[in-house]
């Protein structure tokens, strides 16, 4: 196994992450271009509804991912190989008898599609057909991939997603070369699950490569203290397996249910922007999760806190510059990539931003929530979360449409989870007072309302065509708000504990030549 420090871990995940994604999105948007020019906006519909229909059976994946994942932390920083095989066993033997289940459960739902689909599609493929090419690529993933969290937990997350980019990006030029000359919806799919199975391949041969303990053949059973342990992690994790799916994946069935397939695509161009930066973002975080899990099974309390108000802030800067580049560039941007057909109304940017700054603000929060242990705390108001989801989706999407059903996401969140989660890890995680979290982040939002104005009067300047307009949109949102955060956040420890950070980077690279 590799000896690196967490430093340098995180480092090569971030670099692999970022670097990869970059490139990646590039060509995604591209893809989506072409996609666009060469296939009815129904396609797009399709495509948005079957990821929220499989991402809902995924359900059946009941947190096991997340609790193995915790449990692996202690054994593979005592390089325990024993049990290291132990738990990779378990979540095998559990991700097959889970792609099975999912398989079944996603050929018996194929009947109620066209109670989903209300009207007569604009495609000409049968959507059974394309439902089963979209559930192909969802089942087989659980049968390889689940060697991949071994690899995250191990802080070697830049190998997943290095993988996962290399193939992705070759899978798009190909996608695209595919569209332009056959204009044919079905070979699209076709290199896609081409691209799933030699994703699933590669991961699952590294993983093995680099941890031979998992493919021995005498692999001892877990304990039963520490069997129950695990289950009662993945009970836990349950919940906030159901209640994400239903907070996060049925927004676009009810968008078809009540809109049409035709709205679920236009919609998606947005939610396909701010779910590419949401990504792009969340790589950085991500990159950081298997390191600061690290950090908290070594490190005092103290350290702890001081570590997680660090990517506190650092998470509102990036968030909150994202969420100002939303509200004030979105539509623009969709209107050059896409065609002034497919720009919605103003309040729609608005109420996406709104979403994805709550959620994106949770990062910090989350990831130590999750790197604690402290799956308990919670975990039956996120089912009450994504009732409440559904329940004003329905109410607020029949009277507003689709600003209504992306407004109650909002609601449903903003009545449960943003302000427990916080308030548990503090409590129960640092043992302080959650008024220092509650404090710091109205100052967060007094600060993005200041920077917001700054945006908004300095777009009032722009002029010139589509192309240029997009160009100075960003560059103007990107320098003021950067500009205010800084002045705002100059003096203050995290300000300065980052950049002591990018020193010590700097001088690790400078070493390592």
């Amino acid at each position: 196994m590799d000896s690196r420090s967490r430093t340098e871990y995180s480092i090569l995940n971030i670099i692999a992450g970022v670097g990869g994604y970059i490139v990646n999105t590039i060509l995604g948007f591209i893809c989506r271009m072409v996609f666009v020019k060469c296939l009815a906006a129904d396609y797009l519909g399709v495509n948005g509804l079957f990821t929220n229909i499989l991402t809902m059976l995924s359900l059946a994946e009941l947190g096991i991912g997340g609790a193995i994942v915790y449990a692996l932390y202690k054994p593979l920083a005592e390089n325990d190989e024993r049990k290291i095989a132990s738990l990779v066993k378990v979540y095998g033997t559990a991700y097959k008898v889970i792609g099975c289940v999912i398989g079944i459960i996603g050929i018996c739902l194929m009947p109620f599609l066209n109670i989903i689909i209300t009207e007569q599609p604009n495609i000409s493929e049968s959507i059974y057909l394309l439902y089963i090419f979209n559930l192909f690529n969802t089942v087989i993933t659980y049968f390889y991939s689940y060697r991949s969290s071994l690899l995250i937990a191990a802080q070697q997350n830049y190998i997943v997603v290095a993988t996962n980019y290399i193939v992705t990006i070759l899978q798009s030029i190909l996608q695209m070369v595919a569209l332009l000359a056959t204009h044919n919806y079905l070979v699209y799919l076709t290199i896609q699950t081409i691209g799933t199975l030699a994703y699933n391949f590669g991961v699952s041969h590294i993983a093995t490569k680099r941890f031979p303990c998992i493919m021995s053949k005498d692999i001892e059973p877990l304990p039963v203290d520490e069997k129950k342990a695990l289950f009662k992690n993945i009970k836990d994790l349950t919940y906030y397996k159901i209640s994400g799916l239903l907070v996060n994946s049925t927004d676009n069935i009810l968008i078809t249910f009540f809109k049409g397939l035709a709205t679920t695509g236009v919609a998606s161009n947005y939610t396909l922007l701010t779910n590419t930066i949401n990504s792009l973002l969340g790589q950085i975080f991500n990159s950081l999760t298997a390191s600061i899990g690290n950090h908290n099974a070594t490190e005092t309390e103290k350290k702890k806190y001081e570590m997680f108000s660090f990517m506190n802030l650092m998470n509102f800067w990036i968030f909150g510059w994202a969420t100002l580049g939303i509200i004030f560039c979105s539509s623009d941007v969709v209107r050059l990539c896409f065609g002034e057909k497919y720009v919605l109304s103003k309040e729609i940017p608005f109420v996406l931003a709104l979403n994805f700054y709550t959620v994106g603000m949770m990062n910090a929060v989350w990831t130590y929530k999750h790197t604690m242990g402290l799956f308990r705390y919670g975990r039956f108001l996120q089912i009450i979360t994504g009732v409440l989801n559904i329940i004003f989706s329905i109410v607020l999407g029949h009277y507003w449409g689709l600003f209504g059903i992306l407004f109650a996401t909002f609601i449903a969140r903003a009545m449960t989870n943003l302000w427990y989660d916080p308030y548990a890890i503090f409590i129960h995680g640092f043992h302080k007072s959650p008024l220092q979290y509650l404090k710091k982040y109205i100052y967060f939002i007094i600060v993005l309302l200041i920077s917001a104005g700054g945006c908004w009067l300095s777009f009032k300047l722009i002029k010139g065509g589509i192309l240029a307009r997009v160009m100075e949109e960003i560059v103007l949102c990107s320098v003021v708000t950067n500009l205010v955060f800084y002045i705002f956040f100059r003096k203050s420890e995290e300000f300065i504990t980052l950049r002591k950070i990018i020193k010590n980077i700097i001088n690790l690279i400078i070493k390592k030549s």
